[in-house]
């Protein structure tokens, strides 16, 4: 396959680029910085329009980007070893960068997700922390047909690059936003019909359940310290999931091991 043309990367937009590690220039210039082989190309393969990539920084040198580069030729920019270094959050570098642009923010926020079908699913995200808990639930949620992603103030940047490497390419695929009170935004979800089931170690064995309502949010709390008390307080369910053996021997599941539990069995049952 014949190499893809590139123009070398300028200083300025450089320094500009990785400036996009800070979550404060993301937010500013609605933009974030996927790195590496197979994200970069799942986000590039699922872009909802062809504006949403600003370009791609690529290594001289490697190949594969050619097998899927040809399209965006023109936004398709060569670097060093040297810019690999500075734009990196890796150890080792794949030497593949894209920049991309974030979902249009909408406002009210609740209106981007209102459903007209008699069955949702809303994950809602209340303090997590861990950016790659929040890439993988994001990505389990596109899996299982959820409507939009909701994040408290509290919960990790969606376009941390941690997040991004973990939801591997699947932030374009469901409407996610973040919320400054995510009591208020459940709140408006349960006058629209909407059932509020939160994840607690409080709760009752989700097997006790023989039928899940149609329309749902599904709250997954912080990784220490579990949904807060305000929106405990909106929870229509409070559910935990059940251990096998005689006895625990761990404290509690990984945060989005237990979002995919908890969906398959709302979704699936």
């Amino acid at each position: 396959m014949k190499p893809v043309a590139t123009t070398p990367l300028s200083k300025a937009k450089l320094q500009k680029y990785v400036k996009l590690h800070q979550k404060k220039f993301r937010d500013q210039e609605r933009l974030f910085l996927a790195e590496g082989l197979r994200t970069v190309r799942e986000l590039c393969l699922n872009l909802p329009s062809e504006e949403m990539l600003v370009a791609l920084l690529v290594r001289e040198g490697e190949a594969e980007v050619a097998r899927f580069a040809q399209p965006w030729k023109g936004k398709l920019f060569s670097i060093g070893e040297k810019e690999c270094a500075q734009l990196s959050e890796t150890a080792t570098s794949q030497g593949i960068f894209g920049v991309f642009r974030q979902q249009r923010p909408v406002e009210p926020a609740a209106e981007a997700v209102s459903a007209t079908s008699d069955k949702s699913l809303i994950v809602a995200l209340d303090d997590v922390q861990d950016p790659g808990n929040v890439g993988t639930i994001l990505r389990t949620a596109v899996w299982f047909g959820a409507d939009a992603l909701i994040c408290s103030t509290g919960t990790a940047d969606r376009y941390n690059a941690k997040a991004v490497r973990s939801c591997a390419g699947s932030i374009y695929a469901i409407r996610h936003y973040g919320v400054d009170r995510l009591e208020r935004e459940l709140l408006w979800f349960k006058k629209q019909g909407y059932s509020i089931t939160s994840s607690s170690l409080e709760g009752k064995d989700f097997r006790e359940f023989s039928s899940w309502p149609a329309k749902q949010v599904l709250v997954i709390g912080n990784e220490a310290n579990g949904i807060s008390e305000p929106v405990k307080a909106l929870a229509d369910r409070l559910v935990r999931i059940p251990h096998s053996g005689r006895s625990v021997r761990v404290e509690s599941l990984n945060a989005a091991v237990s979002a995919a539990i908890l969906m398959e069995r709302l979704v699936l049952s």
